[in-house]
């Protein structure tokens, strides 16, 4: 999905400003939101919900706010909770405090949906045929504008760079509507893109971007993916 989210490359953000000796959480609910996320990770739910977060949104939340919104909407779309439960018990506890220690939803239904889905629960894939290429192949990264999830950054399609290594096979995480996981496995290499390849004469020296990659986002240098 080409949204907010995928800002490498963008202009008018500003620098990054570092932290110094930035806490692993600012706040304790952002460590609750971290083992929430981590004991309910589900097909179908995370980076896809992130990535469809108003822009406007996306721009003001924390990074744990966008986790929570997102985790919330994926909830009620597999059905885990529905919006009506998830309303209630925000009313609740906007009245009081002590509505925290008064469950609204059933907890062990909750916690059977959550494990029936547990992404933990996939089975393994078994890699099958050969890498296509190999270091030193000269490569082009396919120029695509998927409407669901892919890691495949936008400032890089269509460029053309070089391939550094061939890691192990890995799950391909790509997701499109209705984000169901896909079964199968791909080659991913770490590819070197140049400065100048990315952004011509504004490029520092002797700046280079590597960037890994799956099989199915490479291409070679001299095919052209349909509609370019």
């Amino acid at each position: 999905m080409n949204g907010i989210h995928d800002m490498g490359g963008m202009h008018g953000f500003g620098p990054v400003v570092r932290e110094e000796n930035e806490p692993i959480f600012h706040e304790e609910w952002e460590g609750r939101m971290y083992g929430i996320n981590i004991c309910s990770r589900m097909p179908g739910a995370g980076r896809s919900d992130i990535e469809l977060i108003p822009p406007a949104q996306y721009l003001r939340y924390s990074y744990y706010e966008k986790w929570l919104h997102a985790k919330i909407e994926a909830l009620i779309r597999l059905g885990v909770i529905d919006r009506d439960e998830f309303e209630a018990r925000q009313a609740a506890i906007a009245k009081s405090d002590d509505a925290m220690a008064e469950p609204v939803i059933d907890p062990v239904r909750v916690l059977n949906r959550i494990t029936r889905n547990n992404v933990s629960n996939r089975p393994e894939i078994e890699p099958s045929g050969n890498p296509q290429f190999q270091a030193g192949d000269v490569v082009r990264a396919r120029n695509i504008n998927p409407w669901g999830h892919t890691r495949l950054p936008r400032y890089i399609r269509g460029h053309t760079g070089t391939v550094q290594q061939l890691w192990e096979w890995q799950r391909f995480e790509d997701q499109d509507p209705p984000f169901v996981d896909t079964d199968r496995v791909e080659p991913v290499y770490s590819v070197r893109f140049e400065g100048s390849e990315l952004w011509g004469e504004q490029a520092e020296p002797n700046q280079a971007v590597y960037i890994d990659m799956w099989e199915s986002y490479l291409e070679s240098r001299d095919s052209r993916t349909q509609g370019e």
